[in-house]
């Protein structure tokens, strides 16, 4: 328990320094590195990736907490479309828990590469997403809501790189965009939270100091220094070349992506 912890700690500054610079969550990274930690730790393989994600998901709760207050402070958050939104994430993040549960560890660790490549490709050519016409519509918001939690709670993230894009397409300024997205991901974290310790509540091959499928030493060590380094990635981002940072991230990303396939 204790290596896992202090595994955790160092994950922690490194992926809150990477989501307050970038501006995305950390689960990009908490996931493959805690999947590679439960390994060397000789969890179980059916449950090590299922494991990285759900604590994943448990540690965005404490980060999407502080990251909303910053946004409700600036007055950025359109509190009316975050709760249009909320419901159907919350829906789509409890199914994406029982479809990640019930598929194959291969097929679970295949999907997360595969977003990994896409969001690096989108980081790396800084692609970005052009403005819709007009507001959507009602049953479009539910669709895409229902998607983006349900994505979100597979791969063990906020839901920001799936979010913004959506909202920008929806006429959103980015500045709100990315504001509500992070408002977002408080209840797809919840939500998704919430599933995975109750589906493995039963589970009867989980390690010591776990609640259902959520490591509790994996989530103390993240959740602690995460919160403490995300505010100065933020204002590291305002000193340093972001778009040239980007692409330095997309082959971290790459690079993950390729041990996971390979393993």
């Amino acid at each position: 328990m204790l290596s896992i912890f202090l595994a955790s700690l160092a994950l922690g500054l490194v992926a809150g320094l990477l989501a307050g610079l970038f501006g995305i969550g950390g689960g990009l990274v908490i996931v493959p590195v805690l999947a590679f930690v439960f390994k060397e730790q000789g969890y179980p393989p059916d449950i090590t990736l299922l494991m990285a994600v759900a604590t994943s998901l448990a540690t965005i709760i404490l980060t999407a907490l502080s990251s909303v207050y910053a946004h409700h402070r600036l007055g950025s958050v359109i509190w009316q479309k975050v709760w249009r939104l909320s419901p159907m994430i919350m829906v789509g993040s409890g199914l994406g828990a029982v479809v990640a549960e019930r598929i194959p560890a291969d097929t679970l660790r295949l999907i997360l590469v595969a977003f990994l490549l896409y969001v690096g490709i989108q980081m790396a050519f800084q692609l970005k997403p052009k403005p819709g016409a007009a507001a959507p519509p009602l049953w479009l918001d539910g669709i895409a809501a229902t998607i983006i939690g349900l994505m979100s709670a597979i791969v063990g993230i906020g839901g920001g790189t799936l979010t913004v894009p959506y909202l920008v397409y929806g006429n959103q300024p980015m500045r709100n965009a990315v504001a509500i997205s992070s408002a977002c991901g408080l209840p797809i974290a919840i939500a998704g939270t919430a599933s995975y310790a109750l589906l493995g509540w039963h589970a009867t091959h989980l390690p010591d100091y776990s609640v259902g499928y959520v490591s509790l030493p994996a989530f103390a060590g993240v959740g602690l220094t995460s919160i403490l380094t995300a505010p100065l990635g933020a204002k590291l981002a305002n000193k340093l070349p972001a778009a040239h940072l980007k692409r330095y991230f997309s082959v971290l990303l790459w690079v993950m992506a390729a041990k996971l396939l390979w393993h």
